[in-house]
């Protein structure tokens, strides 16, 4: 009775220390570069409550995970604020604290620099900068207080330095340039990310904060919804959480989730999901998960870890930085040091020179070169509906030589349709077999499976998942499990051996039109087969041809029949390169070893696991996929669209190719400074204006990859085209003959029009099958008048014989 009581008090114990933590967002103007985060580490992470702190540099984002029962939001920005971090807690809307003008400090030091520049025609004037000096030197003396008594050497110890120099060498005019210099910076980089910051606003502020009882009508919180409620959503609302549709049908608008611009249809039995919103119409919706298990909670938490996650440039920039800076101050130091020990007759040149040298031993603008560029990817990437784990991931996307496809799911819809059902034995009925393959199928999440237990309902056939005893699944092969005695193996041909049949099923000519085939074994005995089909995803060919332009090898691995293979291969007019099939899990992995590196795989099942692990980058159907697929992907598309895979390849590129091109910027205008100082121009305003001018020029060409027009995911234009009914004349082509067999298939061009021995043509589209003759027809009789080959539709054929008359 005691050992219930304590259980009971310790779940309770638990459960209230959850309801306790909390996750609090706080924008902090005064982060400059990584150097200051070690000083809001040092701050936060000794008082009590607060147990992760997490900093975004480029949107100068806070994140504290911490107990508020301990420490409480206003307590921590009071705590921030004692240092000098210029922060405040950040509203749930996502609005931004944002300071619209520069500090008081600096406008007046600003106001008396420009009055203290005629101390050239009379020279009092010098004592204006003086003051333009005090005035100004406030706010960074404040900082740099606070950075020296936590041991942090950080720009603003810096700038005082390079002040209390240029004062002693009575150059007045230039310290108040400084510090006006410095004052201005963190205001101008703070308004020059804010488009950067909108954007991460946007993206961790999708998760949806009440819903409505549809019962009751009841407005509740989200994280107090449980699983089964039915919540009412009526047009202009958010989903707060994902369900069924049980009630009602609408147009979804889900853009901001998958990237998609065109509104979703869904009716009663559809699958919706939170964040998404209802353009029309009123629905319930049967909740299927609770709020931190949400697909947008998901996502917004990995866009946050992606985000404080360091790429490997970045990682060895930070280290350089470590060293860079206290070498640079050692240098300095001799400069003025060794000329004054060997009484150099112009010392006061190298006073100078040694302040130029000790101002460009801040490498703000060299530590933000990557970190600012791999936000603006990342961010533009998620709201395309492309998730990436981290910035790594986008370094090594971009480096990417090949693209290996999974066929079923990947570059198929995976949608499943069973053509074929048959028993080999008159004593087994067909409803018999087809009841305990569905009743076994309907354990597995295999699109397949789905086909075969849809099948079996159109015969009024109810499979029973609970009366099936020792389910198991053998990827790559098949299912096993015991129905009313019998032991049955469901799979392909490799299943014969896991069932311990004597003879192996034979390949018959109907398994060469591309369909895939089931083989059912009753105790060891090869008792019925079915066969499937399914049709390539709309985009694929043009996905896949976009890679090869980028110079990127294209493979298929897939455990499907080289049938199926091939009838993949030839929707794809052969554009895919390499094409290997009836392959086990543990092959893709094999062969993913064996391709050129580094190598990108595209996966959704189980089986792809492996193979998503095994290579460089790992991109999992999110919405789709299993979620073991999901878990091993580096990289998630939120949609089905497979034309996104090239899309973020060149978004990595182009984000690649900002951080080369900002790292060139930093080094060069740094490396021109000190040249120009060592050359007798030593100007310590102008290396204060190079510093801060190199941080806002890496942080305008990073936001360029936010952009609309340029490289990258969103640009594409034909995304979102609806597709018209491939009867048309010009969208239809006989499909090839692909070489299986072959590792490397032969790319022949194939005419766009093209006719069969016939005179007819083939239409692509899944759901007009039928061959449509197109040969001269003689003059309409009085009578009924010939088949038109206009769909009756006016879109697509929905069976073979509906045409219009």
């Amino acid at each position: 009775m005691d050992s219930g009581l304590d259980e009971v008090r310790v779940s309770l114990l638990e459960k209230n220390n959850e309801e306790r933590v909390r996750k609090s967002y706080f924008d902090v103007l005064g982060v400059c570069c990584s150097s200051e985060v070690a000083l809001i580490e040092k701050v936060l992470k000794n008082l009590d409550g607060v147990q992760t702190v997490r900093v975004i540099v480029p949107t100068r984002t806070l994140i504290v995970v911490h107990d508020e029962l301990q420490i409480t939001q206003p307590q921590i920005v009071k705590v921030l604020n004692l240092a000098r971090m210029e922060a405040n807690v950040r509203s749930n809307q996502g609005d931004n604290f944002m300071k619209k003008w520069p500090s008081p400090y600096t406008m007046v030091c600003g106001i008396l620099l420009i009055v203290s520049l005629g101390l050239y025609f009379y020279s009092p004037l010098k004592w204006v900068a003086v003051a333009s000096v005090v005035v100004g030197i406030y706010p960074i003396l404040r900082k740099s207080f606070v950075s020296v008594k936590n041991l942090v050497l950080d720009i603003n110890v810096l700038a005082i330095l390079a002040v209390i120099g240029t004062m002693f060498l009575k150059d007045y005019l230039e310290a108040a340039t400084i510090v006006f210099l410095f004052s201005i910076a963190e205001w101008l980089e703070s308004r020059a990310s804010l488009e950067a910051t909108v954007a991460m606003s946007e993206l961790l502020n999708m998760e949806p904060e009440k819903a409505v009882i549809a019962e009751t009508g009841e407005t509740v919180n989200v994280a107090d919804v449980r699983l089964s409620t039915v919540l009412a959503v009526k047009a202009g609302e958010v989903i707060p959480i994902d369900g069924i549709v049980v009630e009602g049908e609408a147009e979804i608008d889900e853009k901001l989730l998958t990237g998609e611009s065109f509104p979703v249809f869904k009716q009663k039995g559809a699958t919706v999901l939170a964040g998404t919103m209802n353009l029309n119409g009123y629905i319930a919706v049967k909740t299927t998960a609770v709020a931190d298990d949400c697909v947008v909670s998901k996502m917004a938490r990995l866009v946050e870890e992606a985000q404080t996650s360091k790429s490997r440039t970045q990682q060895l920039i930070d280290k350089i930085a470590k060293y860079y800076t206290p070498a640079v101050i050692i240098l300095s130091i001799c400069l003025v040091v060794v000329p004054a020990a060997l009484k150099f007759d112009d010392r006061d040149w190298w006073y100078h020179l040694a302040l130029v040298v000790l101002v460009s031993a801040c490498p703000c603008g060299l530590i933000l070169s990557t970190p600012v560029a791999t936000f603006c990817a990342l961010s533009k990437a998620a709201k395309s509906g492309v998730l990436l784990k981290g910035g790594d991931h986008l370094e090594t996307l971009a480096k990417v030589k090949t693209v290996a496809f999974d066929k079923t799911g990947t570059i198929t819809t995976g949608e499943f349709v069973v053509n074929e059902f048959r028993t080999l034995h008159a004593d087994l009925s067909l409803k018999t077999l087809l009841y305990w393959v569905a009743s076994i199928e309907s354990k597995s999440s295999h699109p397949m499976a789905k086909a075969v237990v849809d099948y079996a309902q159109l015969y009024s056939i109810k499979p029973q998942p609970e009366a099936v005893m020792e389910f198991h699944n053998y990827p790559g092969e098949g299912i096993h499990g015991k129905l009313e005695s019998q032991d049955i193996y469901i799979g392909n041909r490799r299943i014969a051996l896991r069932a311990r049949s004597e003879t192996m099923p034979e390949i018959e000519s109907g398994a060469s039109g591309g369909k895939t085939r089931g083989y059912v074994y009753c105790n060891g005995t090869l008792a019925g087969w079915f066969s499937l089909s399914d049709a390539c995803r709309s985009g694929t060919f043009q996905a896949v041809n976009e890679l090869k332009s980028m110079n990127i090898l294209t493979v298929m691995l897939t455990g499907d029949s080289h049938a199926a293979a091939a009838q993949a291969q030839n929707q794809l007019q052969e554009a895919i390169e390499i094409v290997r099939a009836e392959l086990l899990p543990e092959d893709k992995a094999r062969i993913i070893k064996e391709l050129e590196a580094p190598v990108a795989m595209i996966g959704d099942g189980i089986n792809d696991a492996p193979a998503l692990a095994t290579a460089d980058i790992g991109i999992s159907m999110g919405l789709d996929g299993s979620a073991l697929a999901t878990e091993t992907g580096n990289i998630i598309l939120m949609s089905n669209d497979i034309r996104k895979v090239p899309e973020v390849i060149k978004l990595a590129r182009a984000a690649y190719n900002k951080v080369i091109q900002n790292l060139v910027l930093s080094l060069t205008i740094k490396g021109g400074v000190l040249v120009l100082a060592f050359a007798g121009y030593a100007l310590v305003w102008a290396a204060v204006l190079a510093d801060v001018g190199t941080c806002l020029l890496v942080i305008f060409n990073s936001m360029l990859l936010l952009r609309s027009s340029g490289h990258g995911i969103g640009n594409s234009k034909n995304h979102n085209v609806p597709e018209k009914c491939l009867k048309d004349p010009e969208q239809v082509f006989t499909l090839p003959v692909a070489d299986i067999e072959n590792p490397i298939s032969e790319i022949r061009e194939t005419p766009t029009v093209s006719e069969t021995a016939g005179g007819a043509k083939i239409c692509r589209k899944k759901c007009c099958s039928k061959t449509v003759d197109e040969t001269p027809q003689p003059p309409p009789a009085p009578e009924p008048a010939p088949p038109s080959t206009k769909c009756a539709t006016g879109g697509c054929c929905k069976t073979k014989g509906q045409m219009d008359a």
